[in-house]
């Protein structure tokens, strides 16, 4: 989300009239690849780019052709295959023996739902986004690159003359699995699709309970992954970095003003053990993804006592002590560690070295 978020940004920045841009996006991957379905690079008339497709072995040829859709004015795909290691046939030194499928769409700025818009509604929203977008149409090739922005309710589903039900079943199944899929479908007029359900999730909201100079480090963190960040303390207490990199500060009392959804992580970090006392019982009643509290397990135990919860520890959602085991010492390590964790556990992986996973570093779809 912070890459489309830095897209925008220049693509708000950019002067229309004199420069023209083009968006390259991955939309398809097969065995490895640095970057999945998803990633994006906006490019320029004049060679600039934000963003990445790559580990940066692509985005010299991505210029290129992204430049050629801005001449052409008509969207492409092209696929950059290494399954075989002959980089030498692209010209390119990739060494991630997979095919890249890769789209190059101009982007018309009078139309006000190019896709450039179409992520600007993405990431306004607190709930995932599915984003349809075609990659072939079997003998008219003016329906490449055309998309449309599904949200929560699911509306506009006329989207090329497609049945209704058939598109809702992808969708559904996209929102299900959290992930994209490539779909080959048929329309009404017996025109073949193919398509790609791109399941944009929304940004990772972090609400972290202390007002500590560790806050600092943590606030950091979060603000480099692009997540949302709230803070609850006292904010007489706080340092100025923590009002300056989050999205909204609150008073212990005020934390139940947060507006929270299924991808809130709550970590408390106050060093006070009544404070943590008194918002524990209200954020564990959240059906949140994730709660974590700082602090040794002899203090977790203490809270379970005085509070009288059974098993705190045993709660799939709550960790404490908190982060990921990487011997973390100072506020700066132990913030990763927390971050990271979060990350695991959104992302329903195990933390653990990627040397000792067996299979692919990434799930295939």
């Amino acid at each position: 989300m912070k890459e489309i978020r830095r897209i925008l940004e220049v693509y708000d920045n950019t002067d229309h009239q004199s420069e023209k841009l083009a968006l390259a996006s991955v939309v398809g991957v097969e065995e490895s690849s640095y970057r999945r379905i998803g990633a994006r690079m906006l490019v320029s008339s004049n060679g600039q780019w934000t963003g990445g497709i790559s580990g940066g072995c692509l985005e010299g040829d991505a210029l290129r052709r992204s430049q050629q859709a801005i001449f052409k004015n008509q969207s492409s795909t092209v696929v950059y295959d290494t399954l075989d290691d002959e980089d030498n046939a692209l010209g390119i030194g990739l060494g991630c023996n997979g095919k890249i499928e890769v789209m190059f769409t101009p982007i018309d700025p009078n139309d006000k739902e190019n896709q450039i818009e179409q992520l600007r509604q993405a990431v306004q929203k607190s709930e995932p986004t599915i984003l349809l977008k075609v990659i072939e149409n079997e003998g008219n090739k003016k329906h490449i690159g055309k998309s449309l922005l599904i949200d929560a309710d699911l509306n506009h589903l006329d989207f090329l003359n497609f049945s209704s039900a058939t598109i809702m079943t992808a969708i559904q199944e996209t929102r299900i699995k959290r992930r994209p899929q490539l779909i080959d479908i048929e329309n009404e007029s017996k025109d073949r699709y193919k398509i790609l359900v791109e399941y944009i999730r929304p940004e990772t909201q972090l609400v972290i309970i202390g007002d500590n100079y560790d806050v600092i480090a943590f606030v950091g963190i979060a603000e480099e992954l692009g997540w949302e960040i709230h803070v609850v303390g006292r904010k007489k207490k706080m340092a100025k970095a923590i009002f300056e990199k989050s999205k909204k500060v609150y008073e212990y009392e005020e934390y139940d003003q947060i507006s929270i959804n299924e991808f809130t992580a709550v970590v408390l970090m106050s060093h006070d053990f009544t404070h943590d006392k008194k918002l524990l019982p209200l954020i564990l009643k959240q059906n949140l993804p994730y709660v974590g509290m700082l602090g040794p397990k002899k203090r977790m135990i203490k809270m379970q006592s005085d509070l009288n919860i059974d098993n705190l520890d045993n709660l799939n959602f709550f960790y404490s002590p908190v982060g990921l085991d990487i011997g973390a010492e100072s506020p700066e390590e132990i913030a990763l560690s927390i971050a990271a964790e979060i990350v695991s556990v959104f992302r329903k992986r195990d933390g653990t070295p990627l040397k000792f996973r067996k299979g692919a570093i990434h799930d295939r779809y």
